[in-house]
Order: C-alpha cells, then sequence, then structure tokens
C-alpha cells in the first residue's frame, strides 16, 4: 500500500453502505423519483466498488466497464423520467401505489 492511500475495505464499506441506502430506498419509499434516485445510489455504489478493485489489481478493466455502467445509468434516467413526466400528465401523482394499471 503506498503511503497516503486508503485501504480497499473503506472503499468497500462505503460501497456496500450506499448500496444498502439504495435497497432501503426502493422498498420503502413510494415515490417515483425516490426509487429512481435510489436505483442510480445502488449502481454507483457498484461502481465505487469496481473502481477500488480495479485500483487494487491495477487494471482499467473496472474503469471501463464503469463508463458502460454511467451510460446505462443515463439512457434509464433519461426514460424513466420520461416515465414519470407522461404518468403525472395523467394520474396527477407519482406514488406507485397508485400506478397498479397500465391503461389510461
Amino acid at each position: 500500500m503506498m503511503a497516503g492511500t486508503l485501504p480497499i475495505s473503506y472503499y468497500l464499506g462505503l460501497s456496500a453502505l450506499l448500496f444498502t441506502l439504495g435497497v432501503l430506498g426502493v422498498l420503502i419509499r413510494r415515490n417515483a423519483l425516490v426509487i429512481f434516485m435510489s436505483v442510480e445510489l445502488m449502481l454507483n455504489a457498484g461502481n465505487l466498488a469496481f473502481v477500488a478493485f480495479a485500483r487494487m489489481y491495477d487494471m482499467l478493466n473496472g474503469q471501463i466497464f464503469v463508463f458502460f455502467v454511467m451510460a446505462v445509468a443515463a439512457a434509464e434516467v433519461a426514460v424513466g423520467l420520461a416515465l414519470i413526466v407522461a404518468i403525472f400528465k395523467t394520474k396527477r401523482s407519482i406514488d406507485v401505489d397508485q400506478m397498479n394499471s397500465l391503461k389510461g
């Protein structure tokens, strides 16, 4: 370990904490925007673990994978927010309990 660097266990602990917060946000909250933010938090927790392992093994594979995960997350946010706006226009609510049918 180089001087001034943190051990990988700190990064993995933070990643696990962020992932747990994301899972709790998805399971507990009923607001669609909060659920989407929680999913993004889980994706970023996974990204942090990938980068930590890539740094530990001095390989770029993890960082390249993070790039693709971020691209997919950006597309997911664009489509998800478009769906939320469309649903809000018809239902006047973004509570997931009220979105029990796909009919207009």
